[in-house]
């Protein structure tokens, strides 16, 4: 019988996303690490919005959807998508 080593599989990393937008009233951040899905950012006492997702290793795309416009993290690598806009890049 075949068992898989638990010591084959890459180690998660905790990854923190934040943007700083003091005058919005919902930010969100969606991409490649959970199928696009939007998922709402918590907003801190300067207006800084953020989370922490829980990532194995490897190069994800993703955006900020603040107010219902999309927005890049002006911080990050970005990568030309599809639909001719850029998506930003976190290698992890």
């Amino acid at each position: 019988m075949l068992r898989k080593n638990s010591g084959d599989r890459a180690p998660k990393r905790r990854i923190s996303f934040s943007l700083e937008a003091p005058g919005a009233k919902e930010v969100s951040l969606a991409g490649t690490f959970n199928g696009w899905e939007v998922r709402s950012l918590k907003r801190d006492g300067q207006g800084v919005w953020g989370a922490s997702l829980t990532l194995t290793p490897g190069t994800y795309e993703y955006r900020f959807l603040v107010d219902g416009e999309w927005q890049n993290d002006p911080g990050a690598e970005v990568a030309l998508n599809p639909y001719g806009t850029q998506n930003c890049v976190r290698v992890v």
